[in-house]
């Protein structure tokens, strides 16, 4: 009788759970999707000023980009890895979920990498005398980077907080969480390489 009376219960949480996954994959989707669309009108905007520009001047882009995009490259990697030590049905195994804390924390650490090594490119930059309003080009390389920057920042913060939630959590976290924040890690670093190419090609 009692276990019944118990089954809608679970079924309840079941729908529960798997709503809450789904809101978070639509959630983070939607975010991808805005992102792109707004550095896709600044890549428009642009292409469109550098061929109707003369005073269009190329600049000597910083060498500690390639280094801070290869950090956040191995980042990426190291958010990917952590998917290897969690099972697809929670809760994982204890010894798992400490191994995926591990490479969590190796990919919030090389990201901070990242970060600092943007503030660092911006200064070396200034260093140069070339600032936003310099010329059209350095304009669209601060923008950008700064764009870029403040959404990763965005994603740091997340992923902090998926660390903690993993490491606290013991065996059992919100997996719906833990793919939202890996879609928009992965998408943080194909986006700053679609910018770097950008950079590379056009500044």
């Amino acid at each position: 009788m009692s276990s019944i009376t118990l089954t809608p219960v679970a079924n309840a949480q079941a729908v529960g759970k798997q709503g809450s996954v789904e809101a978070s994959r639509s959630g983070i989707w939607a975010a991808v999707f805005a992102i792109t669309m707004t550095f896709a009108a600044l890549s428009s905007a642009l292409f469109v000023r550098e061929g109707s520009a003369a005073d269009w001047q190329h600049i000597d882009l910083p060498r500690i980009l390639n280094l801070n995009t290869l950090a956040l490259i191995l980042s990426s990697l190291a958010f990917e890895r952590s998917r290897r030590f969690v099972d697809a049905v929670l809760p994982a195994p204890r010894g798992m979920v400490r191994r995926a804390t591990r490479w969590l924390c190796v990919a919030l650490v090389l990201g901070l990498v990242f970060f600092v090594g943007q503030l660092i490119a911006w200064h070396r930059l200034a260093a140069q005398g070339i600032f936003l309003a310099t010329n059209p080009n350095s304009s669209f390389f601060y923008v950008l980077t700064a764009m870029h920057g403040m959404h990763l920042f965005g994603g740091l913060v997340a992923l902090g907080y998926l660390v903690i939630s993993v490491a606290s959590s013991g065996v059992s976290f919100r997996r719906g969480l833990f793919d939202a924040v890996a879609v928009y890690w992965h998408f943080m670093c194909v986006l700053w390489i679609y910018l770097l190419l950008i950079f590379r090609t056009r500044l």
